[in-house]
């Protein structure tokens, strides 16, 4: 399709689209799971590039490939398994993995083949509860994980709000699980990937890390690196890794057979070759010097912003953060996740409410919200900007109900937003730097 066909085509949903693009631009995006895609991954993704004077279309969105590189069940796929491969390759080199899978259509389609791949209907699991930080897939009771299999849960300590090592060890010697699973979707602090190693061996269960999260920290350095312990590693390539979205499986060698088969024909058909090119696009930008620089800007940012915020009278949850995210316990302030996650996008900041440690709160109303730092570091703002960013929510919170106050804060918002654009070129950009606007 030639520029503006949309709008010929369906002028309805190219107005909702660029209705869409206006949000973002003039939003302060703080939701720990969403980024910004660089103008190269989003060319790959639409397949729609101009190389050497002419221009291609459409050539790995239409294209089935089921199957693997040299391994397929379709004719004409001489170049998509070179697409396919160099992905693969980069992955490994990147993360330092003996094998990867860059097939799953998302995060929980990977944690799922795994599943199938080395655990039988009704096996024992443990993991990290979804009410304290864990995930959908790691076994809650409305997710598939958890009506396949016997999943059992372990959480935080209720006075750290840390996981406790010792806790998980005794749990696993009297649950005998035949996998543990690590990592999690709402939780600030490193993870003692030799801690959880060592209890994995004690019982006898295969280690799986779930890294979806912090992927992109992990590839930049900022992060531990859970793949010289675990046995199979699973994450998204959106979030802070800034790619498609979709997903990906490293592992142990021994374990390539059996999580291939698992994916392909197991609980996939054929894959997006569109998004594995995009996938190929943002491992290569991840192995630059300019990436390893922002991920070290997401983690000060997110310290900045936990700073800020606790510096104003909020709470946070386990007292700060390693990573590019928190929690914040908006208990004090005498307001519910829900009605802060509505107040603080009337001024221009979204967030996701969000279950604390140990919450009386229901699911629907929580009684915090998580923060993240992945999207405001690419668009080039800094711990100066974290401050200014903590002052609107606080303002925010304490002029609730004003109609002119949060008017005024709105504006101070969107000039944030003016002054850093979202860049087409994300790894352009260094904090202070205001980038060409998208």
């Amino acid at each position: 399709m030639a520029l503006g066909e949309l709008e010929r085509v369906d002028v309805e949903l190219a107005r909702l689209i660029a209705e869409e693009g206006r949000r973002q631009d003039e939003t302060i995006k703080l939701i720990a799971s969403e980024n910004y895609a660089s103008q190269a991954v989003l060319e790959a993704l639409a397949t729609s590039v101009r190389f050497g004077g002419v221009l291609s279309t459409n050539h790995l969105n239409d294209k089935y490939a089921e199957g693997y590189p040299g391994r397929r069940h379709y004719g004409g796929c001489e170049v998509v398994d070179l697409v396919e491969q160099l992905a693969i390759d980069r992955a490994k080199a990147l993360f330092g993995a003996e094998y990867v899978n860059v097939q799953p259509h998302s995060g929980t389609q990977a944690n799922l083949a795994v599943y199938a791949a080395l655990l039988e209907v009704g096996d024992r699991v443990l993991a990290m509860d979804l009410s304290q930080g864990g995930h959908l897939s790691h076994g809650a009771r409305i997710s598939l994980s958890g009506k396949l299999y016997q999943f059992a849960h372990y959480g935080v300590d209720p006075e750290t709000e840390m996981l406790d090592y010792d806790a998980i060890a005794r749990q696993a010697r009297d649950f005998r699980p035949k996998m543990i699973v690590a990592g999690a979707s709402a939780y600030s602090r490193f993870l003692d990937w030799a801690a959880l190693r060592a209890v994995a061996d004690e019982v006898g269960a295969i280690l799986m890390v779930d890294m979806a999260h912090i992927a992109g920290l992990v590839a930049g350095g900022a992060h531990p690196s859970p793949i010289p312990f675990a046995d199979v590693v699973t994450t998204t390539t959106h979030k802070t890794l800034r790619g498609p979205r979709g997903g990906m499986i490293l592992a142990r060698a021994r374990y390539a057979r059996a999580i291939d088969r698992a994916v392909f024909p197991g609980t996939q058909g054929g894959p997006f070759m569109h998004v594995i090119a995009a996938k190929a696009v943002c491992l290569k930008e991840a192995s630059t010097p300019e990436f390893r620089s922002y991920a070290a800007q997401v983690v000060a940012n997110a310290r900045a912003l936990a700073d800020g915020l606790a510096s104003r009278g909020f709470r946070i949850v386990s007292g700060g953060t390693d990573n590019h995210l928190m929690l914040v316990d908006l208990r004090p302030m005498g307001i519910s996740g829900a009605e802060a996650e509505e107040l603080l996008s009337q001024v221009g900041i979204t967030v996701n409410k969000n279950l604390l440690p140990y919450d009386p709160a229901p699911q629907q109303t929580t009684s915090g919200i998580r923060l993240g730092t992945p999207a405001t570091t690419t668009r080039g703002m800094d711990e100066a900007e974290m401050h200014e960013i903590a002052d609107l929510i606080a303002a925010a919170v304490e002029d609730r109900g004003d109609a002119e106050r949060l008017g005024g804060l709105r504006s101070r918002a969107l000039r944030l937003c003016r002054l850093f654009p979202i860049p087409d070129d994300p790894l352009a950009v260094s904090p202070r730097q205001v980038g060409p606007a998208r």
